[in-house]
Protein backbone atom coordinates (compact mmCIF):
# COMPACT_ATOMS: atom_id res chain seq x y z
CA UNK A 1 0.00 0.00 0.00
CA UNK A 2 1.41 3.39 -0.93
CA UNK A 3 1.83 6.21 1.56
CA UNK A 4 -0.97 8.21 -0.10
CA UNK A 5 -3.37 5.26 0.07
CA UNK A 6 -2.48 4.64 3.71
CA UNK A 7 -3.02 8.35 4.48
CA UNK A 8 -6.48 8.19 2.87
CA UNK A 9 -7.41 5.14 4.92
CA UNK A 10 -6.39 6.85 8.13
CA UNK A 11 -8.07 10.12 7.21
CA UNK A 12 -11.47 8.81 8.35
CA UNK A 13 -10.28 8.20 11.91
CA UNK A 14 -8.26 11.31 12.58
CA UNK A 15 -9.54 14.31 14.49
CA UNK A 16 -13.35 14.40 14.45
CA UNK A 17 -13.40 11.00 12.74
CA UNK A 18 -12.02 9.36 15.87
CA UNK A 19 -14.73 10.99 17.96
CA UNK A 20 -17.35 9.64 15.54
CA UNK A 21 -15.88 6.15 15.84
CA UNK A 22 -16.07 6.42 19.62
CA UNK A 23 -19.71 7.63 19.60
CA UNK A 24 -20.77 5.02 17.06
CA UNK A 25 -19.03 2.34 19.12
CA UNK A 26 -20.94 3.40 22.22
CA UNK A 27 -24.19 3.37 20.24
CA UNK A 28 -23.44 -0.13 18.93
CA UNK A 29 -23.08 -1.44 22.47
CA UNK A 30 -26.12 0.46 23.73
CA UNK A 31 -28.50 -0.39 20.90
CA UNK A 32 -27.47 -4.03 20.48
CA UNK A 33 -27.34 -4.89 24.18
CA UNK A 34 -30.70 -3.23 24.74
CA UNK A 35 -32.33 -4.97 21.78
CA UNK A 36 -30.86 -8.40 22.57
CA UNK A 37 -32.21 -8.19 26.10
CA UNK A 38 -35.64 -6.95 24.97
CA UNK A 39 -35.96 -9.49 22.16
CA UNK A 40 -34.92 -12.33 24.47
CA UNK A 41 -37.21 -11.39 27.36
CA UNK A 42 -40.28 -9.61 25.99
CA UNK A 43 -40.32 -9.66 22.19
CA UNK A 44 -44.10 -10.30 21.99
CA UNK A 45 -44.80 -7.02 23.83
CA UNK A 46 -43.35 -4.68 21.16
CA UNK A 47 -41.73 -6.62 18.29
CA UNK A 48 -41.48 -3.64 15.94
CA UNK A 49 -39.78 -1.39 18.48
CA UNK A 50 -37.31 -4.06 19.56
CA UNK A 51 -36.54 -5.05 15.98
CA UNK A 52 -35.91 -1.42 15.02
CA UNK A 53 -33.50 -1.06 17.95
CA UNK A 54 -31.63 -4.16 16.73
CA UNK A 55 -31.55 -2.74 13.20
CA UNK A 56 -30.17 0.54 14.55
CA UNK A 57 -27.41 -1.37 16.35
CA UNK A 58 -26.45 -3.24 13.16
CA UNK A 59 -26.37 0.02 11.18
CA UNK A 60 -24.19 1.62 13.88
CA UNK A 61 -21.83 -1.37 13.77
CA UNK A 62 -21.47 -1.18 9.99
CA UNK A 63 -20.78 2.56 10.09
CA UNK A 64 -18.21 2.06 12.84
CA UNK A 65 -16.51 -0.65 10.79
CA UNK A 66 -16.53 1.52 7.67
CA UNK A 67 -15.00 4.48 9.47
CA UNK A 68 -12.24 2.34 10.96
CA UNK A 69 -11.60 0.53 7.68
CA UNK A 70 -11.12 3.77 5.77
CA UNK A 71 -10.59 4.15 2.06
CA UNK A 72 -12.86 5.50 -0.62
CA UNK A 73 -15.18 2.48 -0.82
CA UNK A 74 -15.65 2.50 2.95
CA UNK A 75 -16.32 6.25 2.85
CA UNK A 76 -19.05 5.78 0.23
CA UNK A 77 -20.58 2.88 2.17
CA UNK A 78 -20.55 4.96 5.35
CA UNK A 79 -22.17 7.89 3.50
CA UNK A 80 -25.00 5.66 2.26
CA UNK A 81 -25.50 4.10 5.70
CA UNK A 82 -25.44 7.47 7.48
CA UNK A 83 -28.05 8.81 5.05
CA UNK A 84 -30.19 5.70 5.63
CA UNK A 85 -29.70 6.06 9.38
CA UNK A 86 -30.79 9.70 9.27
CA UNK A 87 -33.84 8.77 7.20
CA UNK A 88 -34.69 6.05 9.73
CA UNK A 89 -34.36 8.43 12.67
CA UNK A 90 -36.55 11.02 10.96
CA UNK A 91 -39.23 8.50 9.90
CA UNK A 92 -39.35 6.63 13.21
CA UNK A 93 -39.04 9.85 15.22
CA UNK A 94 -41.96 11.43 13.38
CA UNK A 95 -43.97 8.18 13.52
CA UNK A 96 -43.55 7.95 17.30
CA UNK A 97 -44.72 11.53 17.73
CA UNK A 98 -47.77 11.12 15.48
CA UNK A 99 -48.93 7.66 16.58
CA UNK A 100 -47.87 6.71 20.11
CA UNK A 101 -49.90 3.49 19.93
CA UNK A 102 -47.69 2.10 17.14
CA UNK A 103 -44.81 1.81 19.61
CA UNK A 104 -45.84 0.54 23.05
CA UNK A 105 -42.13 0.67 23.92
CA UNK A 106 -39.55 3.14 22.66
CA UNK A 107 -36.83 2.41 20.15
CA UNK A 108 -33.37 3.93 19.86
CA UNK A 109 -34.81 6.27 17.23
CA UNK A 110 -38.07 7.15 19.06
CA UNK A 111 -38.72 10.87 19.43
CA UNK A 112 -35.60 11.51 17.32
CA UNK A 113 -33.44 9.76 19.91
CA UNK A 114 -34.57 11.76 22.91
CA UNK A 115 -33.89 8.78 25.20
CA UNK A 116 -30.29 8.87 23.98
CA UNK A 117 -29.89 12.67 24.38
CA UNK A 118 -30.69 13.15 20.66
CA UNK A 119 -27.41 11.48 19.69
CA UNK A 120 -29.24 9.28 17.11
CA UNK A 121 -30.22 12.37 15.09
CA UNK A 122 -27.04 14.37 15.67
CA UNK A 123 -24.62 11.53 14.93
CA UNK A 124 -25.56 10.89 11.28
CA UNK A 125 -25.62 14.63 10.58
CA UNK A 126 -22.13 14.96 12.04
CA UNK A 127 -20.88 11.87 10.23
CA UNK A 128 -22.28 13.03 6.88
CA UNK A 129 -20.57 16.38 7.33
CA UNK A 130 -17.25 14.75 8.31
CA UNK A 131 -17.33 12.21 5.49
CA UNK A 132 -18.02 14.90 2.88
CA UNK A 133 -15.41 17.23 4.37
CA UNK A 134 -12.72 14.56 4.52
CA UNK A 135 -13.47 13.55 0.92
CA UNK A 136 -13.03 17.17 -0.18
CA UNK A 137 -9.75 17.36 1.75
CA UNK A 138 -8.50 14.22 -0.04
CA UNK A 139 -9.31 15.79 -3.42
CA UNK A 140 -7.42 18.98 -2.50
CA UNK A 141 -4.40 16.92 -1.39
CA UNK A 142 -4.11 15.15 -4.75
Amino acid sequence: MTAVAEDRRRSLVTGPGMLLVWFYGVMVVGALSRSVYEIATKFDHAPLAYSLSALAGVVYAFITYSLVRGGERARRAALVCCAAELAGVLVVGTWTLLDRSAFPESTVWSDYGMGYVFIPVLLPLSALYWLRRSAAADVRRD
